[in-house]
């Protein structure tokens, strides 16, 4: 998991392209701070991916606790970063505006927590289902996720909607399982 260095980050550029087209000012006070968040700590991470992704080793084994802080807000590279906030900020306006800030934020901050518990529960499981302790060192960064357990909320609030995926026209309560499996196509690991 190493960022490389020295080039254009035509994801960055086409995230900052497409906030700038909806209007900072069109974007809700939670959902603007998680997007800057994010896009501050690819640009100046905390530390190297490999010390701030989450993983059964580091996270159970070795105590390091602060990784569930961590990895929910660092990006493998540009597209990852890019693919990530698109969702965070259509799935931020819609579920903002309606659950307001304050518990808009709690959400996010719970969630950003909790997946990399799940995480780490259905790796250690792997492990003992498979036999095989090479899942104990499956380190993960990323806000997938958190934008996953978004998606299903906003399917709760939302009942009976359609979604467009990859110009796929999907009942909105199973678009979050394609949207998963077609993000895993688009960008694996």
């Amino acid at each position: 998991m190493h960022r490389r260095q020295g080039r254009v980050n035509a994801g960055l550029l086409l995230l900052l392209y497409q906030i700038s087209q909806v209007g900072l000012q069109n974007i809700p006070s939670v959902t603007l701070g998680v997007l800057a968040l994010n896009i501050f700590l690819f640009l100046n991470p905390v530390s190297p991916l490999h010390e701030v992704c989450i993983s059964v080793h580091e996270g159970f084994y070795r105590k390091n606790w602060q990784r569930l802080l961590l990895s929910p807000v660092h990006h493998a590279d540009d597209w990852h970063l890019y693919y990530n906030m698109i969702s965070m900020l259509w799935k931020g306006i819609m579920l903002e505006k309606k659950l307001k800030s304050i518990w808009f934020a709690y959400i996010i901050a719970v969630f950003s927590v909790l997946i990399g518990v799940v995480y780490m529960v259905l790796e250690f499981m792997l492990v003992k289902i498979l036999d095989d302790p090479l899942y104990e060192r499956h380190c993960a960064v990323g806000f997938s996720g958190v934008l996953f357990a978004l998606k299903v909320l906003n399917n709760h609030y939302n009942p009976g909607r359609v979604s467009n995926i990859l110009g796929f026209q999907i009942p909105s309560k199973y678009a979050c399982w394609v949207e998963l499996v077609a993000i895993h196509l688009i960008s694996p690991g």
